[in-house]
């Protein structure tokens, strides 16, 4: 099961905005293929690379656009941590809750 953590549901919703702010249409486009590719987790939880900045492998990322979505796998649950534009600074103590 794929979960979204608040962050990363704070993530989409900023991306929404800033590409609604041109266009409603490719602001609706690009965050249902964000969704969908994150479902797509449920089958293939390993298709994305181990994020190098991390380093564990359980800690994932795939590129959708121009964002990196980042996951983590456990036993039970793919939990989406975060939802960055590729060329952003990324600090892994983002992710710590």
């Amino acid at each position: 099961m794929v979960i979204w953590s608040i962050p990363a549901k704070q993530d989409l919703k900023k991306i929404y905005d800033y590409i609604a702010r041109d266009s409603k249409y490719y602001a609706e486009k690009v965050s249902q293929d964000i969704l969908e590719r994150s479902e797509k987790l449920n089958e293939f939880p390993e298709i994305g690379r181990i994020v190098p900045e991390i380093g564990e492998v359980n800690i994932r990322e795939v590129i959708v656009y121009s964002y990196r979505l980042i996951y983590e796998i456990s036993s039970d649950k793919i939990e989406v941590l975060a939802l960055i534009h590729c060329k952003q600074d990324f600090s892994p103590e983002t992710l710590i809750n």
